[in-house]
């Protein structure tokens, strides 16, 4: 277990990943690299939701497990919304298509639409870490 002073440090490393990670993908929209595009909005995506986790001692070992604890912990409570967690897992999903099969190609509306969401995913996920007590 990591001591709080820690725990806050990691999180805001996480987000800031999120937050850079978010501004580096306007260069691959420029460069119609939208396969790139789509992985760096679900790691900048992946980096905030893990720093939400991390912020209250929720430990996931895998893409998988961060999903599902996302789920248990803010979706099944109505902390996030269902159509906040579906976002993430087709984003998800659609990284995995991108990076993993042949012959998959995005194209610009796919990944315009997802930055747009993935902006205001990010911004949700800062204000239920902002939310906590005793932070």
């Amino acid at each position: 277990m990591i001591d709080k002073e820690t725990r806050k440090a990691i999180v805001a490393y996480r987000l800031e990943n999120a937050h850079k990670t978010l501004q580096e993908i306007s260069i691959h929209i420029e460069n119609e690299l939208w396969n790139t595009a789509i992985n760096r909005l679900y790691y900048a995506c992946f980096y905030a939701v893990t720093a939400l986790l991390i912020s209250v001692e929720i430990e996931a070992h895998t893409h998988a497990g961060v999903r599902r604890m996302l789920a248990l912990h803010y979706t099944k409570d109505g902390k996030l919304p269902l159509k906040w967690h579906k976002f993430y897992t087709d984003l998800f999903e659609s990284r995995q298509t991108g990076d993993y099969e042949d012959f998959i190609y995005f194209d610009r509306a796919t990944t315009e639409d997802f930055y747009k969401q993935a902006i205001d995913f990010i911004d949700i996920i800062e204000a239920l870490i902002d939310t906590r007590i005793n932070w």
